[in-house]
Parts: C-alpha cells; structure tokens; sequence
C-alpha cells in the first residue's frame, strides 16, 4: 500500500519551468513558418476531395470500433514515407541510433518509465498480462534498466517507428472527428540517455531534431514550454510543438519533448560509473516524439490543399515517393 502510494507521487519540475493551472498558461517559445492565405474555404483533412475516399473511418469502425482508421493507396503511402522520413532523418543527419522494438512489454518495464501504476486506465494490457506500448519511450528507455553504463557510453540516443496503442481514458468527445486522436497509431520516438549534466542541453537538442522535420516540410509551427499544471507526470520540463492546421485554424500538438531528469532512472535503476571511478550515480532519460505520424500526415495534407480538392506534397517526400508529389482529387499520386 505504502510503496502504490509513493509510486503515484509525481516528478518535481525544474526550477524554470513556468507556473500555470492548463494549457492557458503555457509559454510560447519559438514560431516558424507563416501560415499560407489561402483563397478558399480550408478543409480538415478528412473532408479535402483527395483525402476523403482514402481515409475510412466506417470500415474502421465495423471492424474495430471507434477511433481507428483505414487508410488506403495513396494516403496509406504518404503516411508510409513520413515514417521513414523521420527515421532516415533521425539515423543520418541526427545521429540517433535505429532501433526495431517489442511493442508487449511487461509491468516492470511500464512501472519503470512511470505509465504505471498511475495510468494504468490509458493503457491496453492483454489477458496474459502484457502490456501494449502507448508509445515506444517505454521499450527504448527501459532497454537500460538494471544497467551500469561506463560514462563514455552516454549519451545514447535512439529512434524506433513503432505501432502505440493508447485507451485515450477521459478523452471522450474530444477530436472525435477524423485521425487526431486514436486508439492506434504509429510514432517515431526519440530516447536519449544521458549523464545527469548534460540532460537539459540534450532535451534543447532533441528539440530542434523534432521541429528540424516539420521545417523540411514545410509545415509551420510554435514551440510552448509547458506549465506545471499542463506537465506529464514524470516530466522534469516538457515543450511541446504544435503544427498549424488550416483546417482548424489553430496549432495542435504534432511532439511532446521531455526531460524526466532521474525519476525514471530511479524506477528501473539505470545508473552509470562517473569517469573518475566514483560510487554509480543515476543516468537521466529525456524522450519525444520525433514525430506523431498520423498527425504529420493530417499537417502535411491540410496544408498542402488545394482548391481543386488535390494536395501538393512536400518536395522532401520525393525519394519516398518516387517523385509523385501529388494527390489528385480523386486520391491518386502523381
């Protein structure tokens, strides 16, 4: 009983991080790209003639329910060449290290990066007690767990485009409408393991690594730092890009970076040997989404329609797509 209580109780922000009750509170820190004027009425993404017929939220639901999708030719390969995008990006420009991981872990792996026990309700377990990754933050960090790295090892960074399953417990009627918010969608993650003095010099790294995509294609953006009332749980310090959609006429979250400090580390016991041989100190884990797929793809669609019903593809997806960087109206790529 003693020890649930204590597992519940949340990380201590850093001292900069702003104080705040929600999201109203939150501290804008950077803006980029200008959002085009468009001539026409903006669409969301699933009403854009292109999109429509390819994106099926009906056979979706008859055959899993609410709040999943199918997508289909085009789309399906837009979405496709996001991932690796972001994953090739990450692996030759980023310097992060490709990883292919589980997406079933067991308890000790969702206890140690802090999804439980308190947010047991937002995720899937099976009837043999594995658990569903909402996000591959927990494979990639817990892979040190119990370890003692040598200081010369650290930082280690990492990336896997992984499957996350999320109940999205206490979001209902929230962006029930189209792809935002799913029960399963894909993520390219981003963990770094570092030493406890370069942690918040690796958090403003990774950060530029996630906005570095939207801005090769195209997409614009604002950076808040995220107040104590809107922070995760295990977080130290959290910003959060939000992408611009034409659509919504408003920025919504596309990546979440954040630096949970030692609190982790503590939960799985990560260490690692200070170089001059002293007594195995805490390593500290930092990890964001480098980025939410599905939303990429909803940025890059509504951004890029046309009055026409088509869509023009940032020219960055070119080598993904064989040059096709068209979505007719009638959802063929050209």
């Amino acid at each position: 009983k003693q020890t649930d209580m204590l597992a519940r109780i949340a990380n201590l922000p850093a001292d900069d991080v702003p104080d705040g009750a929600d999201e109203d509170d939150n501290v804008e820190v950077n803006r980029w790209g200008t959002p085009r004027e468009l001539d026409f009425a903006a669409k969301e993404h699933f009403e854009i003639a292109g999109v429509a017929q390819a994106m099926d939220f009906e056979t979706a639901a008859k055959t899993s329910g609410a709040r999943f999708v199918f997508l289909k030719g085009g789309v399906a390969r837009i979405h496709r060449a996001l991932a690796q995008f972001m994953v090739d990006t990450h692996v030759d420009e980023n310097g992060l290290t490709e990883m292919q991981t589980p997406v079933l872990v067991r308890d000790e792996a969702m206890y140690g990066t802090d999804k439980l026990p308190k947010f047991g309700d937002d995720s899937y377990q099976t009837t043999n007690g594995w658990w569903l990754v909402p996000t591959s933050e927990v494979t990639l960090t817990y892979s040190v767990a119990g370890d003692v790295l040598e200081a010369a090892e650290l930082p280690i960074r990492m990336t896997a485009h992984t499957q996350c399953f999320r109940s999205e417990a206490g979001s209902a009627g929230r962006d029930t409408s189209g792809m935002l918010r799913q029960h399963q969608f894909e993520k390219v993650e981003m963990v770094s393991i570092t030493h406890p003095d370069e942690s918040d010099a690796e958090q403003k790294r990774m950060l530029r690594c996630a906005e570095g995509l939207l801005e090769k294609l195209g997409v614009p953006y604002r950076t808040v730092v995220l107040c104590t009332g809107d922070m995760g749980f295990g977080a130290r310090r959290t910003f959060d890009i939000e992408a611009w959609l034409p659509g919504q006429n408003t920025y919504r979250e596309i990546s979440s970076v954040s630096t949970t400090g030692a609190f982790q580390a503590r939960r799985m016991n990560a260490r690692f040997r200070p170089a001059d041989g002293g007594k195995p100190e805490f390593v500290h884990s930092l990890n964001g989404s480098g980025l939410a797929v599905g939303r990429c793809l909803i940025a890059v669609l509504e951004n890029g329609q046309q009055a026409d019903g088509s869509v023009i593809l940032p020219e960055v997806l070119g080598p993904y797509l064989k040059g096709k960087l068209t979505l007719t109206a009638d959802g063929d790529l050209v």
